[in-house]
């Protein structure tokens, strides 16, 4: 599956539409954090559901 993380996060619903483009926005102003270390910075998600989506990636 080759699936990005953002939309993986907006499938489960552990995220919103909205708030993958203002990760995505500040990576493409500069910041080169991981999608992940943003979207925890922002509060959109916490670190659970970053390792249970990298744990979930392995697996596939």
């Amino acid at each position: 599956m080759n699936e990005k993380i953002g939309e993986t996060l907006v499938r489960i619903d552990a995220i919103k539409p909205f708030q993958v483009e203002d990760v995505l926005r500040a990576q493409a102003t500069g910041d080169n954090r991981l999608f992940g270390e943003i979207a925890i910075e922002f509060g959109y998600i916490n670190d659970e559901v970053l390792k249970n989506y990298v744990e979930a990636k392995v697996a596939w």
